[in-house]
């Protein structure tokens, strides 16, 4: 049975004022103080009737969406009505933060307010106390009465005594409240292009907020390496001088724009810097691995969790390299990276599904559809259109055969939806969706 919404109190008179504070603060080099007071009656409607609030702060004269089959199909199939992405592939039922973080880039890039304003309003409610502004969402939210393996797990660990009240029924609520750093930078980046594509100064300063907080909590120096995103603020430290770090978790593109719309935080520099080598030195057979470690004295090294292992984070970073600006000042260097990615994709008909990055051994498995959507951008990047759309072909192909689930609908729609043409990034870092100039021709 598919699980009703679960929707925490209004926020309160304090909770919102402190927002209200912190978007002033955040907000005060980029809105002017006359602009400040609009916040107010946003907010509050926000706070107070989440369900009606789509349709609250629609522009004057929105322009036309594009038809998007593929991000319609998605919001019907994996986007529940008050907002959330369920992976239903998982007995939990469970929505992670990353998930909500696409599907709000997605319905920026489909000017779909309605479904923009849904995901947030459950994303703020559910995973972030009532106030995205003082916490940064918890990274996995689902069933609480039932474990991994679907058997149900004793009252006093699922729950509070409330929730033993309710003995027999599914209980949901937040299984982890450690928040993901890829998730938040995401959320962050849609929130800061929302507010400009869309006039809508709550949403800038909102993105403002969560910018700062993921500094705050979510960054760390490293000797030798500088300002680092960590992939959450607790749980990836390794004795007293290590680190483990993800390669996936940060987008070039998105490190840029948070560089240029934030540039009174001069953090953002070092951090698209600490990004950049983080991609592209830890692939020296050309596989990114799906966490490595770093140390003060040695610096990059194998992660021992993984063995090295590169796959489902790791195909991301490929999708997000074929992405960039072609006058990304990182972009010609980050796609040599990868090269010998493109060869075995050009020798074999499709990316492997796991890579020993150690030897640049290939694993004996196919990757999926969402994997070759992953890559197409990229090898189109290359110049190698055959191969990009023998990709976009296997990918839809494989679709056909079998629905894709979660994390694979994903990747289609970031890397179809890219090579389809209803979005692009420029040198800045900025979103440039379709809807802002022309539609692209239907397939």
């Amino acid at each position: 049975m598919r699980p009703g919404p679960a929707t925490l109190a209004p926020a309160s008179a304090p909770r919102l004022m402190r927002w209200l504070a912190a978007g002033a603060l955040a907000c005060a080099p980029l809105v002017p103080p006359a602009t400040l007071a609009l916040l107010m009656p946003a907010a509050t409607a926000h706070a107070a009737a989440p369900a009606a609030n789509a349709g609250a702060t629609q522009s004057a004269s929105p322009a036309a969406a594009c038809a998007w089959p593929a991000w319609n199909a998605f919001r019907s199939t994996l986007l529940s009505a008050d907002g959330r992405v369920i992976d239903a592939s998982t007995p939990r039922q469970v929505t992670v933060s990353e998930g909500q973080s696409y599907a709000l880039f997605f319905a920026l890039v489909a000017n779909d307010r309605a479904s923009f304003d849904k995901v947030l309003t459950w994303t703020e409610n559910n995973l972030a106390q009532g106030d995205l502004a003082s916490h940064l969402p918890a990274w996995i939210w689902g069933r609480r009465d039932i474990g991994d393996d679907g058997k149900p797990v004793a009252a006093s660990t699922a729950a509070s005594a409330s929730v033993a009240a309710h003995a027999g029924e599914a209980q949901w609520g937040v299984i982890d409240s450690n928040p993901a750093s890829d998730a938040d930078l995401w959320i962050a980046y849609t929130l800061l292009e929302a507010g400009r594509l869309w006039n809508e100064r709550r949403y800038t300063a909102l993105g403002t907020v969560m910018a700062r907080n993921i500094v705050r909590e979510e960054t760390a120096v490293l000797p030798g390496l500088g300002r680092t995103v960590l992939p959450g603020p607790v749980g990836f430290t390794i004795g007293k001088d290590g680190w483990r770090l993800n390669p996936s978790y940060v987008p070039l593109q998105v490190m840029r724009r948070f560089m240029l719309a934030l540039p009174q935080a001069g953090e953002w520099k070092a951090l698209l810097g600490s990004s950049a080598r983080l991609v592209n030195e830890t692939a020296p057979k050309g596989y990114s691995p799906d966490w490595v470690e770093y140390h003060a004295k040695g610096g990059f090294a194998p992660d021992a969790q993984t063995h090295a292992e590169g796959a489902y984070n790791a195909i991301r970073v490929y999708l997000w390299a074929g992405m960039l600006a072609g006058d990304d000042p990182l972009r010609a260097s980050t796609l040599a990276t990868f090269q010998p990615l493109a060869d075995f994709v050009g020798t074999h008909g499709f990316p492997p599904e796991r890579v020993d990055t150690t030897t640049g051994t290939p694993g004996p498995n196919e990757g999926n559809g969402g994997f070759s959507a992953a890559v197409a951008p990229y090898l189109a990047a290359l110049g190698r259109s055959d191969l990009a759309n023998a990709q976009a072909g296997r990918s839809r192909t494989l679709a056909q055969k079998s629905p894709p689930g979660y994390y694979s609908s994903v990747l289609m729609l970031f890397g179809l939806g890219y090579l389809d043409g209803f979005y692009r990034f420029d040198a800045q870092g900025r979103v440039a969706p379709a809807w802002t100039s022309a539609c692209p021709t239907p397939r």
